[in-house]
Formats: structure tokens, C-alpha cells, sequence
């Protein structure tokens, strides 16, 4: 663990705070490694710690009777993980596992509370945040049941690359089959069509983006929805509104 000084900052949220405020959280973060496939947070038990993702990203994923399970959300830089505690909830139902390891900002949940109490403008980024991961949830659950799989396959393959550094993202179609609560053939016929048409290329396990711009026009709507709802709720505090 390192001091975190302010100009160290890489999480987009936590940069965006007036810097007065983001000074006085700086002696109670601690820089941590997210290794892959680490749970952040398991349903339905006590969330100790929020985490603000520097590099790499965790999915939200919901567990149904059956065992099957889906991802729901996505979190990177742009967020945090544990929105729960700024709703004043102790738990989530979702599991938060990380899918591309890196580095996140750790702060205690109950330093937290007591801060978003306490600074009225973390309160109101915080409660604008969660609005906004909202959002994504209910346009990835819109998503999947409306979209086809190739336009989805696109989607996520998309907001993957958006929270990572390079366009190599390593995934088997057993992984994404999961994620978009898909039979494994689905996910093969899909990808097929994508690397056919020269936007990406997967080979022993990865895939890497070849052409975003035509993976962009392949893909369904939801993520610009997404992203023009995180401008409109976030922007103007980012910018000293």
C-alpha cells in the first residue's frame, strides 16, 4: 500500500471532486490490486469497503435460483463498487468479481457513510452515481431481452475495451456465454460474424479489437444511452457545477 496523493488520481469519479474534499479523503484511501477473478463483495453479506477501480473492471453479477447467472452491470474507472452504501444499504444481492485485473482506491465503508454525511457535494456526486449505474443496469437488462446476440456481443466487447488499457481483452466464449446469460454456441455463432467482418480477432482464449469504429456500428444502442445519461448526471459536477 502507497500514499495516495492527489495528483495520483485515476479514478474518473473520485477525480472529479472539488479538491478540498478529495484532500480530505486522500489519509483514509489505500491503493490495492484487484487479481482476477477476486470477489469484491458476495450477496447478501456486509460491504466493509467501497472500492473506486483505477485500472481493470468488476461485473455486477446476479445469481438465480438455479445457479445460473448474468452480468447486470459493468464497473471501471468511470465508478465505484459498493453503490449500496451510498443508499444506505449494508448489503447488495449481487456478487462483484473481478474480470480484468488492476488497481482500485480502497475506502472503508464506514469512513465513507460518515463522509457523505458530512460533505454534502460527495453526497450529491455519490447519489448522481448511482442514479446513472442504474441506468446501466436497466438498459442491460433491456438489452438482453430485446437485442440480438451479435449487436450485444458488440455492446459488451465495447464496454469492455472503454475500461481497459490496449485492445486485447483476454475471455473465452464459456466466460461471455455467462456474462450475457447465453448457450455457449450462441456466443461462437455471434463472434463468428464479428471476426468475419474484420472488427476483431479471437484466438486461444483472447480477442482483440481490430475495428472499433465498425464494432460500434454493429452494436445495439444501449451503451450510448448509457454513456449520454453518466454525461448528463455527472458532467456537470465534473465540471465545478
Amino acid at each position: 500500500m502507497d500514499v495516495v496523493e492527489q495528483s495520483s488520481i485515476r479514478n474518473e469519479l473520485m477525480a472529479s471532486l472539488p479538491p478540498d474534499i478529495l484532500n480530505s479523503l486522500l489519509p483514509y484511501f489505500r491503493r490495492i490490486e484487484l487479481p482476477f477473478r477476486a470477489t469484491l463483495h458476495t450477496p447478501n453479506e456486509p460491504i466493509t469497503a467501497v472500492l473506486f477501480p483505477e485500472f481493470g473492471y468488476a461485473s455486477m453479477l446476479a445469481t438465480l435460483e438455479d445457479g445460473d447467472v448474468a452480468e447486470v452491470g459493468m464497473i471501471g474507472r468511470e465508478g465505484m463498487v459498493g453503490v449500496s452504501v451510498v443508499l444506505e444499504a449494508d448489503s447488495s444481492p449481487l456478487e462483484a468479481v473481478v474480470q480484468a485485473e488492476g488497481i482500485a482506491l480502497r475506502l472503508d465503508a464506514d469512513v465513507f457513510q460518515q463522509a457523505l454525511t458530512e460533505k454534502p457535494p460527495l453526497r450529491k456526486l455519490m447519489l448522481r452515481y448511482a442514479m446513472a449505474f442504474h441506468m446501466q443496469v436497466t438498459m442491460t437488462a433491456a438489452c438482453n431481452g430485446r437485442h440480438l446476440l451479435e449487436q450485444r456481443l458488440a455492446r459488451w466487447l465495447l464496454e469492455a475495451h472503454d475500461r481497459i488499457d490496449g485492445d486485447e481483452l483476454p475471455m473465452t466464449h464459456e466466460f461471455l456465454a455467462t456474462m450475457l446469460g447465453v448457450r455457449r454456441a450462441g456466443i461462437t455463432v455471434a463472434a463468428g460474424a464479428l471476426q468475419k467482418a474484420g472488427f476483431i480477432r479471437y484466438e486461444q482464449g483472447k480477442i482483440r479489437l481490430i475495428d472499433r469504429r465498425g464494432l460500434e456500428a454493429a452494436a445495439c444502442e444501449c451503451r450510448t444511452v448509457v454513456k449520454r445519461e453518466f454525461a448528463r448526471l455527472l458532467g456537470p459536477i465534473a465540471s465545478g457545477a
